[in-house]
């Protein structure tokens, strides 16, 4: 008689941060995935136990690590990253994805590796962009390790691609929301998530102000004009994933995931005051808009993002936080 197909054991690198979390809970209840065990590679922080959750503990840059981490295992999903951290940033990008994908290559049981990428890879909003950026467009990092760091990753896969026929998949995702992180993405204060830091592109006593009063930024690009941003919901790229999971089409392919547009601050800035009254406060900036076009990932997927500028803002406003869930920022950036 035939043996039966092994269950599916999913390695989850990134785990603990925001994607790994929810993409992990979003699975483990998921019917169509009721087969699927998931393996957490955890380093600092780790998951609380459930039923087909196992965690291994160690690090990405280190080979045994990453090989003891990859025994059996038939799917990777590869969310871990480091932000601008230099002295961390090619042993976790570089040295990490490589331990992984000569692992994957030589395992008797890998079937797929999904690689979650950025869009700061084409420069997101650091240059212009006069058309949608589509995947077929050139790599063009902008200042700093991280950006190069997404472009090599990109590389990496691809070459493992073309080099040993590795089935492999990107999702290349702009900035991730979650929670209450797109009201924060606003504030004139410290608290701001990301960046601009607004705080530090207007006077010291104007950003406390602003904080005081609750004022929200409009960027504006080098010409005056309001700037196109792109992002993604967690939810939405966390559907994206699961679409992506053994799909015959994400076999050896790259594709943007995003809203179906970019949010324009002049249109966000409009929508605030006519539903929360905040004052707008125009800031000019040297970014650039740009829009991520996702038509592949709707095609070979029949993925839809659920979340437009409106929902975005309400889901972020309405967030309440419990007292055991602070903003706590794990890196800059």
């Amino acid at each position: 008689m035939p043996q039966a197909h092994p269950s599916p054991l999913l390695l989850v690198t990134g785990a603990t941060g925001k994607v790994g979390r929810a993409f992990i809970q979003q699975l483990l209840k998921d019917a169509g995935f009721e087969r699927f065990r998931v393996r957490a590679l955890c380093h600092k922080r780790t998951l609380p136990s459930q039923e087909r959750l196992e965690c291994v503990h160690g690090s990405i840059q280190n080979r045994d690590d990453v090989q003891r981490a990859l025994g059996g295992v038939t799917h990777v999903l590869h969310l871990a990253t480091s932000k601008e951290t230099p002295d961390d940033v090619m042993d976790v990008a570089v040295k990490g994805m490589f331990w992984l994908l000569e692992g994957c290559r030589t395992s008797a049981t890998f079937r797929q590796f999904v690689l979650v990428g950025g869009d700061a890879s084409v420069g997101h909003f650091y240059y212009a962009h006069p058309a949608p950026v589509v995947e077929t467009q050139p790599h063009s990092a902008y200042p700093g390790c991280y950006a190069l760091s997404k472009v090599l990753e990109e590389v990496m896969l691809q070459q493992y691609q073309i080099q040993y026929g590795l089935n492999g998949c990107c999702l290349r995702a702009p900035w991730i929301m979650e929670k209450d992180d797109f009201r924060y993405t606003l504030s004139f204060g410290d608290d701001v998530f990301g960046g601009p830091r607004w705080c530090e592109l207007v006077p010291d006593s104007e950003a406390r102000d602003y904080a005081r009063i609750g004022a929200v930024p409009v960027m504006l690009d080098p010409d005056g004009l309001p700037v196109k941003r792109n992002f993604i919901h967690v939810q939405d790229l966390v559907q994206a994933i699961l679409l992506a999971l053994d799909a015959p089409r994400a076999r050896q392919q790259l594709m943007n995931v995003c809203m179906d547009e970019p949010i324009d601050y002049g249109e966000l800035g409009a929508y605030l005051v006519r539903t929360r009254g905040v004052p707008l406060v125009p800031v000019r900036t040297p970014y650039r808009s740009t829009w991520l076009d996702n038509t592949k990932a709707k095609f070979l997927l029949g993925w839809h993002p659920q979340f437009d500028m409106a929902r975005m803002v309400e889901a972020a406003w309405a967030y309440e936080r419990a007292p055991d869930d602070p903003r706590t920022v794990w890196y800059p950036g």
